[in-house]
């Protein structure tokens, strides 16, 4: 291996991560700044609080009107974050446990995980080019973020693949293209995760019950009516 690719799969991906996280403690400090808002809704036959049921809601398909009726979305949401886990993992095993990715079958594993997600992508980058709802509220940065995870996951193929070329290129493209996601994420689409939970917490205190408000017998001032 040459020195090139061993600082490129090592300090400069270390390097990057570091700037990523910085970035990522500037934006959940300023975050916190902001003050908890409580529960704004009654019960509507549910046990758990809002924000308790809008945070697991994600791993609920039923529970959402879209993907209770497309629940074909719901799978592709899951088969696209499973490659990006496994594309992730990736840039950690070989630096630092290549080990584990010797094995034929492990190797095959993320190799077909990544290219799941990346037929995937394609699918998702079709329909926003030729849907006309979807093309319409896209912005440019939600074509370049989607593209973007598509080349990667070819990349990751290319490197993890035990029928790929054994040089070092593979490789070389995929820590670059790790490189580069670890600087551009945080001012992406892709960084929405980070604010996943801010998000659904805010949405679950205030519309997750859907219940009327105010209670019955009380008025908007808090009086009784």
């Amino acid at each position: 291996m040459s020195p090139f690719l061993e600082i490129l799969k090592d300090e400069v991906q270390l390097a990057a991560l570091v700037f990523m996280a910085s970035v990522y403690a500037l934006r959940v400090a300023w975050l916190f700044r902001f003050p908890p808002r409580r529960e704004r809704t009654r019960p509507a036959g549910r046990a758990a609080a809002g924000a308790a049921y809008s945070l697991i809601n994600i791993a609920n398909p039923g529970g959402m009107e879209s993907t209770r009726k497309r629940p074909w979305f719901y799978f592709q949401f899951v088969v696209f974050h499973i490659g990006v886990a496994a594309a992730i993992s990736a840039t950690f095993l070989i630096p630092y446990a290549p080990v584990i990715l010797e094995n034929a079958f492990l190797a095959w594993t993320f190799t077909v995980l990544m290219a799941s997600a990346f037929l995937v992508g394609m699918v998702r980058l079709y329909r926003r080019l030729t849907t006309p709802v979807l093309r319409m509220v896209s912005t440019p940065d939600d074509f370049a973020s989607l593209i973007l995870m598509i080349v990667y996951f070819a990349s990751g193929i290319l490197a993890l693949s035990p029928l790929a070329d054994r040089s070092e290129w593979p490789l070389i493209l995929f820590f670059s293209l790790t490189t580069f996601f670890l600087v551009y994420v945080p001012f992406s689409k892709i960084g929405h995760y980070l604010y996943y939970p801010f998000a659904r917490i805010y949405l679950g205190r205030t519309l997750g019950h859907r219940g009327a408000w105010p209670p019955q017998g009380r008025s908007r001032r808090g009086g009784a009516r």
